[in-house]
């Protein structure tokens, strides 16, 4: 026998080692146990299938009840809103020497300074860019996030990232993730609902409010108030007598099939869909008419501008606001939608400073009105309001034009409401705005942040999806503490 296998062999057999890895090997498993008894482990969530919208208690107390999330499609550039670069002024038209020779649409040309200027706004003195005036009256009450990363420079994918945590098709949303988890509040509206711009739905389309591979009675629901929910209204023919009548007998016959197969779990969700739309057809109307805000709510948002893009996302913004008033979960709003060039949304390739003079009269007054709204009613007491963008833009323009190109390297995101430590500025980016520099953020951390403040360990909200344990934030992730109030 060699002297190696001999002390091998008399290693195995010693008492202390045995006895010492006996005992690591018993705590292993009985932390495990314990853990698993104080549900840190991960945990897919239990819900009834006949009433899958049926609030339900998170991992711990929540901070906010409800989400409201106001998404800038074709990435709206940092350098003209938030992130305030007196460098690039300096250097405005000299070469980009450290800077990529090609970028997403082609060759780079020379920096360009911010094409709005930019002034020191609330007690805070926060630089904000006088192209959005009213957003920059609210800098007091928000957290600023000046370097979240994106993992794709192309409006689709990114767009997916954003809203799912992938860039691939086919993951469930973060609305549908959230309501997953925790129901809703009101059982008569959808737990989810999408309000698409009034010029059109975002690049990524129903990707960002859909269920992936989640239970699809979790989706969004799309509609606006240029777009109400379609076939809500019953024939003029048939009595509301009748109607009710009819939508009894179904109740009746759906119960009894329901109580043949009890452990059909799609069949009951399916009878809980068709239950919640007849709801609909009361609640929609009545949640989507404005005719009952006053004069001066309406001018408040902009909705009485003769401008008719503006108006109609100011009447987005009074609708999200009273779905958030009536318990809806989560609300995502959009400004923007998808075209070529820029010309209904934030991708300004060509012509920035033109095309931004245009989406900011639409989108500034309304979204800032949204936010003090909901401040004056106290409903940011409960709501978490996160406004966000696919990615950013380069600061140098494209040869031969006058706009940015796609920049997924370092761009703004902030958060308001329930939660959330006002007048804070995280992480920087670099002296040009190219890039993150200091506490760089990942889409994952930001959702990883929003999931906490509604009550969700980011690591143990899961659902089997192919023998794996999906996350909405993957594999990463972590809470941005820094931005949180301390009683967060």
């Amino acid at each position: 026998m060699s002297r190696t296998r001999g002390s091998s062999i008399r290693s195995l057999l010693d008492r202390r080692e045995f006895l010492g890895n006996t005992v690591s090997g018993l705590s292993s498993l009985a932390l495990a146990s314990l853990l698993d008894q104080d549900q840190s482990l991960a945990s897919s969530p239990v819900f009834d299938s006949r009433q899958p919208h049926a609030a339900r208690p998170g991992h711990f107390d929540p901070k906010a009840k409800n989400v409201l999330t106001i998404f800038c499609a074709g990435a709206c550039s940092q350098l003209e809103t938030y992130d305030y670069k007196p460098e690039l002024i300096k250097f405005d038209g000299m070469p980009f020497d450290d800077g990529p020779p090609v970028t997403f649409q082609g060759p780079s040309g020379n920096l360009a300074r911010p094409q709005y200027d930019f002034h020191p706004r609330g007690e805070s003195g926060k630089m904000i860019s006088e192209m959005i005036p009213h957003l920059g009256g609210i800098v007091d009450d928000i957290s600023f996030i000046h370097t979240l990363t994106n993992k794709s420079n192309t409006h689709g994918p990114a767009e997916n990232f954003l809203s799912t945590g992938s860039v691939l098709d086919g993951f469930p949303s973060m609305g549908a993730w959230t309501t997953y988890a925790l129901g809703s509040e009101n059982e008569n509206l959808p737990a989810f609902v999408a309000i698409p711009d009034p010029r059109g739905v975002p690049q990524a389309s129903v990707n960002n409010w859909g269920p992936g591979f989640l239970p699809a009675v979790f989706q969004g629901t799309p509609f606006s108030s240029t777009q109400p929910v379609g076939n809500l209204a019953p024939p003029t023919a048939i009595s509301p007598s009748a109607d009710k009548s009819a939508r009894e007998l179904l109740q009746l016959i759906n119960e009894e099939h329901l109580a043949q197969n009890p452990n059909d779990g799609e069949l009951a969700a399916r009878i809980a869909s068709y239950e919640l739309a007849a709801r609909m057809q009361l609640s929609v109307p009545s949640i989507s008419d404005l005719s009952t805000e006053t004069a001066e709510t309406l001018r408040l948002y902009g909705a009485d501008s003769k401008n008719d893009d503006k108006a109609g996302f100011a009447r987005n913004c009074i609708l999200a606001r009273r779905l958030i008033e009536s318990g809806v979960r989560f609300v995502q709003l959009f400004n923007g939608a998808y075209a070529s060039g820029g010309a209904l949304n934030w991708d300004g390739h060509q012509k920035l400073k033109e095309q931004y003079d245009v989406h900011a009269e639409i989108m500034d007054q309304p979204a800032a009105a949204l936010f003090k709204d909901l401040k004056q009613r106290g409903l940011l007491e409960d709501t978490l309001v996160v406004w966000c963008t696919e990615f950013g833009r380069m600061p140098m323009f494209q040869k031969g034009a006058k706009g940015r190109d796609h920049n997924p390297q370092g761009f703004t995101a902030w958060l308001g409401g329930a939660g959330i430590q006002p007048g804070v500025s995280y992480g920087k980016t670099d002296e040009l705005g190219f890039k993150a520099v200091e506490n760089i953020s990942s889409v994952h951390d930001l959702h990883a942040t929003m999931l906490h403040l509604i009550g969700l360990d980011h690591t143990r909200l899961t659902f089997q999806h192919n023998g794996l344990d999906r996350r909405l934030t993957d594999v990463h992730g972590h809470v941005i503490t820094e931005i949180l109030s301390q009683q967060s």
